[in-house]
């Protein structure tokens, strides 16, 4: 039982990381500071979706 609280939470903990760090690169993308081939690949899926969602898909190159 308590793994599998514990589990749950580290899971829930990795992905607010996750979507922490994409604000973080998608602001540094939109500010010209970092490419989109520089985001670390555990992050890419999340600032895909999130430069999408700010019609900003033209950044999103490899």
């Amino acid at each position: 039982m308590f793994l599998n609280i514990f589990g749950n939470l580290l899971i829930f903990l990795k992905r607010k990381e996750v979507r922490d760090m994409a604000v973080i690169y998608v602001a540094l993308i939109v500010k010209g500071k970092r490419t989109f081939a520089s985001v670390p690949e555990v992050v890419k899926p999340k600032v895909r979706e999130m430069l999408i969602d700010l019609e900003l898909e033209d950044l999103v190159t490899e």
